[in-house]
Parts: C-alpha cells; structure tokens; sequence
C-alpha cells in the first residue's frame, strides 16, 4: 500500500519515470547502493523522528549521522528516532521504505544539506526494493521540503 501511495503522488506531479523498482532488497544504505551501484553517500535515508505534533522527517545523504546537538538547536526539541513498530502508522511507510513521498496528513519534511554534495542522489518509493533518481533540488521539491537543514555529520 505504501508503494502506490508514493508512487501515485510521484506520477501525479510528473516524477513518475524517475522510479526504479529492485528484485533486491534495498532497505539499508548499503543494500540500496548496492543495487544501484553507486556509493552509499548518493542514497538520501530517511530518517524518521518524533516531534511534539507527531512526525518530522529528514533526508539526509547515506554517510551522515544525526547530529542530537544541531538537531536540538535547530528544531528545539530532542531528537527521537521513531520506534520501528510505530513508523508505519504515525509516517505512512514501513521500516525500510521510508521516504518523504504518500506520507500521512501533518508529517513535516526536511532536507539536510548533506545531500547537497551530490549531482544524483536515491530516496525509497515506499517500499524495501524501489528507489528514485533525483538532483538535491528536484528532491527538495518532489518531496514537499519545508527547508533545508544541517542536522548532521559525516560518519567518522
């Protein structure tokens, strides 16, 4: 269910013929990489955080790690990965899926800068073997991005 939902709003805005869909399971950075070959810094992860009104998500290059610090600084709350037994219902998506398209009614979307590095980089479609080409910008845009943000760092 959750594949139609992101593919069915990636179709309607016209961004349709960027999905790819895998044999390969393609729910962690590595196994997406993996399938599309490139390195794992070109696949935005999503990460999905609780927020005071539900659910905040940031798309942040494959390399990076939340930063608790900037996080608080920025959004003025402390950051809490969403439990895996509650992101389906409060996001829209299941672990592995978990992408900033078809997602529930009120989840805020975000874009790290860290994706800003790439010319290419590949979020999910709603699902754990799907993958989307896009720039940093057209992923800002498809993705309905409230803003960028620098809440991360890079993976030492």
């Amino acid at each position: 269910m959750s594949r139609e939902r992101a593919l069915a709003q990636l179709q309607t805005e016209g961004w349709g013929d960027r999905v790819r869909f895998f044999e390969a399971n393609t729910a962690t950075v590595a196994l997406a990489a993996q399938a599309l070959g490139c390195e794992p810094a070109h696949i935005a992860k999503t990460l999905a955080l609780r927020s005071p009104d539900g659910a905040v998500l940031v798309l942040a290059a494959g390399d990076v790690k939340l930063s608790n610090a900037k996080f608080r600084e920025h959004f003025g709350f402390k950051a809490q990965m969403i439990r895996g037994e509650e992101v389906e219902a409060l996001v829209g998506h299941a672990p592995g899926g978990v992408c900033p398209f078809g997602v529930n009614d009120g989840v805020q979307i975000y874009c790290d800068v860290s994706l800003q590095r790439f010319e290419t980089v590949y979020p999910a479609c709603g699902d754990d073997k799907s993958a989307v080409r896009f720039t940093p910008q057209e992923l800002f845009e498809a993705s309905h991005a409230l803003g960028w943000v620098d809440v991360t760092v890079v993976r030492e």
